[in-house]
């Protein structure tokens, strides 16, 4: 982006030039055309203030302020497409006709034009934070499976939707928190940035206690009710209860690393994750084949090395200088800011225990099979996750694209870059589910080598059925979320929201309640994954057809600023 918008200034410049060779003004009066300045967020500010209140560029300037360079991109994006409309037609006018520039001096003289952009790549540090996530969720299954056998790896497997429902209401109010903080960061409002960071930790501190009471004394009912099977009962009861034991370690580090990333900081929060997930693989590896341990050493690894990553991230937010410092003696409940966060936060709270709610009665659906069915279809979801890690980055990109090229009135571009998009997300990802598909029994086999041949042979069948019904239709979970990530750069981000929330857990659950009773077979449950991402995929491309959501911004009301 940031070289095209150079190529069309320097060619505008040209332009300019050859078009004033012939014209005689005055002295030049003015300082060199524009000089940007590096855009942390007080110049940053300063630019948007310098914009009329009536330009577009104002509108975006919120979500610029709010969060990331993703979004302060998006809004230098239409700050250098009005400079280069201005350099292209009314400022050879001014030059032309109306002004004491001398313009041979103007086109002789040493000028520049200075882009420099966020030093910091975002989009990088999102993909490698998310491979380690992901390597994260999936150590405990690899060494669990290699070593304690199938009714171990299927106790830690399948746990993982449990752990989600949980844990996702309190992530999705610490995404509230990261917006109100950012808000206030980019408008320079420090005092209210201090009692939002720690109203932020309060409410960190007490989420985990309550997490921890209900994690301990709620995962057997739970359990139970997922019909979890009796042979796996006893070793996922005390996995998930040594986990949620430490389910502090978990929020404390979100809510710190959620601090960071919000005041533009996201690469220290990646490199705590990274040393964690290191922490983590040995752990495991010392806690079940030195010491000997079972599941619980498992999960005790895994709360070990989050409460490491939390520490350092809590003491990094304390030794800091910055106007966010923590102090532990001001950590409280600052009750109109606590408002304020959850108001944020509530929406993003609710979706995601709303998709929790689903995938616990999808995956108690799968315990009912056994517990060779749950570790296998366990094992290929860590695999999946792996295996749409590109995808996921490539949406987060297509946003970025969209919004930038919306912001800047360029409706032409931002169509053809959605056609692109939509078009690479689903040839990568139907190429990666052909592979998966190809080569899944050697993937899953990677995942149980101990236990009886017998039982082993049967898990790796049963998530080999399990993930070859579902990779061929890869396609059609890429077209949705690429869909998703169009209307949202669009400004449309309810719609994927409620697109969601219906088919993929509305519809999902009813389908398996419904058709599991009347066959009941493991490919039945398999099978409600394509058919709600082709029910969600066409209402998508209807939208996508129908409505105009290239003009969605140029539709909206411009907001004051605060």
């Amino acid at each position: 982006m940031a070289t095209f918008l150079f190529y069309m200034l320097m060619k505008n410049l040209l332009k300019l030039k050859l078009l004033l060779e012939f014209k005689h003004m005055k002295d030049f009066s003015e300082e060199n055309l524009v000089v940007f300045g590096y855009l942390n967020v007080d110049m940053f500010q300063k630019l948007i203030n310098m914009l009329p209140s009536e330009n577009k560029a104002r509108w975006f300037a919120g979500a610029a302020l709010n969060s990331s360079e993703q979004a302060m991109a998006s809004v230098m994006s239409t700050a250098l497409s009005r400079l280069n409309a201005f350099i292209d037609s009314e400022l050879e006018q001014i030059l032309c006709f109306d002004t004491s520039i001398d313009v041979e001096e103007f086109c002789s003289r040493k000028s520049a034009i200075y882009l420099v952009l966020p030093e910091e790549d975002a989009t990088k540090h999102f993909l490698i934070s998310l491979i380690f996530q992901q390597l994260y969720n999936t150590a405990d299954s690899l060494i669990v499976g290699n070593f304690l056998g199938e009714n171990a790896l299927a106790a830690v497997s399948s746990s993982g939707n449990l752990i989600f429902l949980m844990v996702g209401f309190f992530s999705g109010i610490a995404v509230g928190a990261g917006v109100v903080i950012a808000r206030f960061f980019g408008a320079k409002n420090y005092a209210l940035v201090e009692k939002a960071v720690h109203t932020t930790v309060a409410f960190g501190l007490a989420s985990s206690a309550v997490l921890t009471a209900l994690g301990v004394w709620l995962t057997p009912q739970i359990l139970i009710w997922m019909a979890t099977p009796e042979n796996v009962l006893p070793e996922s009861i005390l996995y998930l209860r040594t986990y949620f034991m430490g389910s502090a370690g978990l929020i404390m580090y979100n809510i710190s690393a959620g601090i960071l990333q919000a005041v533009g900081d996201s690469r220290h929060p990646l490199y705590y994750l990274i040393i964690s997930s290191f922490v983590n693989i040995i752990l495991d590896i010392v806690l079940i084949t030195v010491f000997g341990m079972g599941v619980d050493g498992a999960a005790l690894a895994t709360i070990l090395s989050q409460f490491i990553s939390a520490i350092i991230c809590l003491t990094h937010l304390m030794c800091s200088k910055d106007v966010y410092r923590l102090s532990p003696k001001k950590i409280r409940f600052d009750l109109p800011m606590l408002k304020m966060i959850v108001q944020n936060g509530l929406p993003a709270g609710f979706q995601n225990s709303i998709i929790g709610i689903a995938n616990v009665v999808v995956q108690s659906n799968i315990n009912s099979f056994g517990s060779m069915a749950m570790a296998g279809c366990g094992a290929y979801s860590k695999i999946e996750g792996f295996g749409f890690l590109p995808i996921t980055s490539f949406t987060l990109a297509l946003t970025t694209f969209i919004g930038q090229n919306l912001g800047a009135q360029e409706y032409e571009r931002a169509k053809k870059g959605a056609r692109f998009g939509l078009i690479a997300c689903v040839s990568i990802a139907e190429a990666i589910g052909l592979a998966i598909y190809a080569f899944i029994p050697a993937l899953i086999a990677m995942f149980i080598q101990s236990g009886d041949v017998a039982q082993v042979q049967e898990v790796i069948r049963l998530g080999t059925m399990h993930a070859r019904i579902m990779t061929p239709f890869y396609f059609l979970l890429a077209l949705s979320n690429a869909m998703a990530a169009v209307l949202r750069g669009a400004g449309r981000s309810i719609v994927p929201m409620i697109v969601m929330l219906c088919c993929w857990c509305v519809f999902r659950v009813t389908y398996i309640t419904i058709a599991v009773p009347i066959r009941p077979e493991l490919t039945t449950i398999s099978w409600a994954y394509p058919i709600t991402w082709g029910l969600s995929s066409i209402i998508f491309l209807i939208y996508y057809n129908v409505v105009d959501w290239v003009h969605a911004y140029g539709r909206s009301k411009p907001r004051k600023m605060a």
